[in-house]
C-alpha cells in the first residue's frame, strides 16, 4: 500500500482538496486499495477547524464530499508513516522538512513537481480564486498517480 500525505499551511484549504481530488481519482480508477491519503498541516492555526467553505463548495460543486475531515498538523512520526509528503508550495515543503528533521530518504515533494510545469500552487485562503487552486491540484494529483501506478506495474 502507497501512503501518501497532502501537506499545506492550514489543512483547511489546498492540502485537504488535494487528499479529497486524489481519493476521488483512485476511486474512479477503481484502484482504492493500493492507496492510504490523508492531509496535514504545517502550522497550529487551524487545527480542529472544517475545510474551508471555498474548498468544500468547489468540491461539493463536482460530487466530492470532505465530511468529516478537520485540520490536523504534521508530526515527525508522519514522515516514518508515509511514503510520499506532499506540500502545496515550497514553504511548505521548507516547514515539512523542519518538522520532520530533514528528508533523507527523499519523500517530501511539490505537488506540482510531478507535472510539465512544476510551480507553487496559489493559496486560495488569499487570492479567492478557488477554481484556480482546483485546477493546479487536479493537475498534480492526476501527475501524480499516474506516476504511481507506472511504478506499481514495473
Amino acid at each position: 500500500m502507497i501512503k501518501v500525505l497532502f501537506v499545506c499551511h492550514g489543512n483547511i484549504c489546498r492540502s485537504p482538496m488535494a487528499e479529497f481530488v486524489f481519493k476521488d481519482l483512485i476511486k474512479k480508477r477503481h484502484v482504492e486499495d493500493l492507496f492510504f491519503v490523508a492531509s496535514a498541516a504545517t502550522s497550529t492555526e487551524e487545527i480542529g477547524n472544517p475545510v474551508h467553505y471555498g474548498t468544500r463548495n468547489k468540491l461539493t460543486s463536482l460530487g466530492i464530499s470532505t465530511a468529516g475531515k478537520y485540520a490536523v498538523q504534521m508530526r515527525r512520526s508522519d514522515y516514518e508513516k508515509y511514503d510520499y509528503l506532499i506540500g502545496m508550495e515550497q514553504r511548505n515543503v521548507a516547514n515539512m522538512r523542519r518538522i520532520a528533521g530533514d528528508d533523507p530518504e527523499g519523500k517530501m515533494y511539490s505537488l506540482l513537481d510531478f507535472t510539465g510545469h512544476p510551480r507553487d500552487i496559489a493559496d486560495p485562503w488569499y487570492t479567492g480564486d478557488f477554481d484556480a487552486t482546483y485546477d493546479d491540484i487536479l493537475e498534480g494529483c492526476t501527475a501524480l498517480l499516474d506516476k504511481l501506478l507506472k511504478s506499481l506495474k514495473k
